[in-house]
């Protein structure tokens, strides 16, 4: 009898094991995900520098997929800084993206993923689909920083990292990300209420064409959250472009420039890996060139900066709030260094530096640098 009774016992225990391996986190639209174990075959479709942040060091052996066009054409420098840090990549097949409808569900199976990490815009663009992926029996988990709240940014860095075994790892970037925002509100609060408007545009297609602005997300959402009066509020959505009349009927204070390392826009404000600070003040100028633009109280003040399109929306945007919060109180932050902040994020979590020009005031308004 006790020979039956261990034969049983010793038969279970697999069983028990497996029990002990699941793993379940709730991700950032509330749906409950299972894996059997910490993946080892992952497709990534965004949010890639938080995805190697918070997975640490193995975290690129684990991937087996992407959506590269909106790293590799959106981001070109960047990507190159980490093709050359991570060579791995150069490796991983594309399997499209929901932003020009190329994501391909059946190059998503092919890779055999033990996980699919959506961006919650593209979850929503899957719609149904979603549900075809899951029939395949691969996970899905949705993380939301495009939102630009603390609390989205926390509920997605704790989701992955408990999905991916690095639970403390993701719990320290969480806790630094709410502490960086709990200083900045002290400072707000401290400070006052500011009257300053702001205007940000994506300054991608150079200064004859209008770019788009930030309603509710994005830099958007995080001006307003800094106290900002951001005059697309209430004029757009998510993103959109505004008149040029609107513009400068509500004079801005502060204009803030978003630029990147696009490829093909020769006339975009040049940001990000390997830019040059000469470049982008080159660039910048020639948009305050625009009718109108010379009356603004913002140019006159020489309130006018290039800001990295790319720094929104991962768990290093706190630098860019900090920057920002930099220009609406610049005595309740005078002490803060955003630019050395993240050199030291980057230093801390990333395998690659940040080497480029990531946020700068045109040379008309030097301070705040």
């Amino acid at each position: 009898m006790k020979k039956l009774a261990a034969a049983v016992a010793l038969s279970l225990l697999p069983l028990a094991f497996a029990a002990q391996a699941e793993i379940t986190a709730t991700d950032v639209v509330g749906r409950k995900v299972t894996v059997p174990d910490v993946p080892k075959r992952v497709v990534l479709g965004f949010y890639y520098e938080d995805y190697l942040a918070i997975t640490g060091p193995g975290g690129v052996d684990k991937l087996v997929g992407l959506s590269l066009t909106t790293w590799k054409d959106w981001r070109p420098k960047q990507y190159a800084a980490y093709e050359k840090a991570l060579p791995q990549l150069k490796k991983l097949p594309d399997v499209g993206t929901t932003d020009d409808n190329t994501f391909s569900i059946e190059k998503v199976i092919a890779t055999k993923p033990d996980l699919l990490i959506l961006a919650a815009f593209s979850y929503d663009a899957l719609g149904e689909s979603v549900k075809q992926i899951e029939a395949a029996g691969i996970p899905v988990l949705v993380l939301d920083y495009n939102a630009q709240t603390v609390e989205k940014h926390v509920a997605s860095t704790l989701a992955l990292g408990k999905i991916m075994g690095q639970e403390k790892r993701a719990q320290e970037l969480a806790d630094n990300y709410k502490k960086a925002f709990e200083d900045i509100d002290a400072r707000i609060k401290k400070a006052g209420p500011t009257q300053k408007k702001v205007y940000v545009e994506l300054a991608q297609k150079g200064p004859s064409e209008v770019g788009n602005s930030y309603g509710n997300s994005m830099w958007g959402a995080l001006i307003t959250q800094l106290g900002g009066h951001n005059i697309a509020d209430g004029q757009i959505g998510n993103w959109g472009p505004l008149s040029p009349e609107y513009v400068l009927s509500q004079k801005p204070d502060l204009i803030f420039l978003s630029g990147s390392e696009w490829l093909n826009k020769p006339q975009a404000v040049e940001m990000g890996f390997d830019a040059k600070e000469a470049v982008t003040q080159e660039r910048i100028a020639a948009y305050l060139k625009r009718p109108g633009w010379s009356n603004l109280p913002a140019v006159k003040q020489g309130d006018v900066h290039g800001i990295y399109a790319g720094g929104a929306r991962t768990l290093s945007d706190y630098v860019y709030a900090q920057y920002i919060a930099k220009q609406l109180y610049p005595a309740a932050f005078r002490d803060v260094n955003p630019q050395q902040n993240l050199r030291d994020f980057y230093a801390k979590w990333l395998p690659v530096k940040a080497d480029g020009v990531f946020m700068l005031p045109w040379a008309k308004g030097a301070a705040g640098k």
